[in-house]
């Protein structure tokens, strides 16, 4: 069945020329395709001290280049985050890849604060119809281990994000500079493109009849069923919190941070930057310990972020990579817990729907309280902007991780 079929929601047709790769190829490619998504959203973040100069940004103007790939991820995350099962996984997958080149394209040549929200745009777009099918395409290749399908997606957002910056700064030191950066990421693109679009696709879950196809597509409400809705909450706010620091460290911790220690390096910026997020991709696989390590996650996550503004005040550039990976280790294992509860408590058919729920209020993290982060450090100042934020951020953790070892208490009594 081809692209095209799919797109337009036909019923299965046998093809001469088909590849029907085995488990270990379709795991590879789908964990790949997200990836790559999620690497080129995050290539720019060693460059925005950069564009700050180049475009006049400014900290507002910054924070609100890199929201409108949140906001417009939010947004599509909320219309079109079902639509992988009327068109079908693979269909999915091709079309955010195809937008997220578009808006590559766009970035790349952008000479104003519209166009690089246009393109950043563009991206969102694309990660947003990919998370749902990506997600439940790992679910599918792993219906008797969710818990693997799970840290697999979760590999996939956290990891990517994580290489995003240190690629992006590795490529910048490449004649062209910017345009050198996006148009390896553009080729890439086109590279996973190939194998996606001449795999045999599994069939769509939910396909829908002639005269459904439309209202198939249309917007519908994220949910989560009632029985899954304690642990949602949780999951949520915990991906707030945790994405609202990492969207610090992705768009106005790289000027402060070169700022505070002396750093010109754009592939030191980018490692930096990308540090927590690597160390909690790495987190999310490695580390044991089930539901215990929610609460004790969260009370790390809070001492990362405070110690990070110390280190950044007082200017002790190593104490402040320990903060770094303190906060990573904390987000990592605290998020992971939490949203395995999640979506390990509903069936197959809401997978997609619950991931998407999740994924909008943990992206609100990256976008309201950083915009309004940016707009305090241009009235305030950077410094008191930032150790506010740092502190709030440290009490949310510490309440969070109260709720947390309630819940897990009361679901303990429940079953004893």
């Amino acid at each position: 069945m081809s692209v095209i079929s799919e797109l337009r929601m036909r019923p299965a047709v046998p093809r001469n020329l088909t590849w029907n790769p085995g488990f270990t190829t379709r795991l590879v490619i789908t964990m790949s395709a997200m990836s790559l998504l999620l690497i080129g959203a995050n290539l720019a973040t060693p460059l925005y001290p950069q564009l700050q100069s180049q475009l006049s940004l400014g900290p507002m103007g910054t924070t609100v280049a890199f929201a409108s790939y949140v906001c417009s991820l939010i947004l599509f995350l909320c219309t079109v985050g079902h639509w992988s099962d009327h068109i079908g996984r693979r269909a999915a997958l091709v079309l955010a890849v195809a937008l997220s080149l578009a808006g590559t394209l766009v970035f790349a040549s952008a000479d104003s604060l519209t166009e690089l929200c246009l393109g950043r745009g563009l991206q969102g777009a694309g990660v947003a119809l990919a998370t749902g099918a990506s997600s439940a395409a790992l679910r599918e290749l792993l219906p008797s281990k969710p818990q693997w399908a799970s840290r697999f997606t979760l590999l996939t957002s956290s990891g990517g994000v994580a290489v995003g910056p240190l690629l992006g700064g590795l490529l910048a030191l490449l004649p062209g500079g910017r345009h050198s950066v996006f148009m390896v990421q553009a080729v890439l693109l086109l590279l996973i493109l190939v194998p996606l679009s001449l795999l045999q696709a599994r069939p769509a879950i939910a396909i829908a009849s002639a005269g459904e196809r439309k209202r198939a597509l249309a917007p519908r409400g994220l949910g989560v069923p009632v029985e899954a809705r304690p642990r949602a909450v949780i999951a949520c706010m915990v991906g707030f919190l945790s994405f609202a620091v990492f969207g610090f460290v992705l768009s106005l911790a790289p000027g402060y941070m070169a700022q505070a220690f002396g750093l010109h390096s754009l592939p030191a910026i980018g490692l930096l930057a990308g540090l927590p997020l690597g160390v909690a991709a790495l987190t999310q696989v490695f580390v044991r310990g089930g539901d215990r390590q929610l609460p004790v996650g969260l009370l790390i996550l809070g001492g990362g972020v405070i110690l990070l503004a110390f280190a950044a005040e007082a200017e002790i550039l190593g104490l402040a990579v320990f903060a770094m990976i303190l906060i990573g280790v904390g987000q990592g294992t605290s998020f992971r817990a939490a949203f395995s509860r999640a979506v390990d408590a509903v069936e197959t058919s809401w997978h997609a729907r619950t991931v998407s729920t999740i994924y909008v209020v943990t992206y609100l993290g990256s976008a309201v309280p950083v915009i309004g982060l940016g707009w305090a450090a241009g009235v305030f100042g950077l410094v008191p902007s930032t150790m506010t934020f740092s502190v709030a951020c440290a009490v949310l953790a510490l309440g969070l991780a109260i709720a947390a070892k309630r819940q897990l208490s009361a679901e303990k009594v429940r079953q004893s």
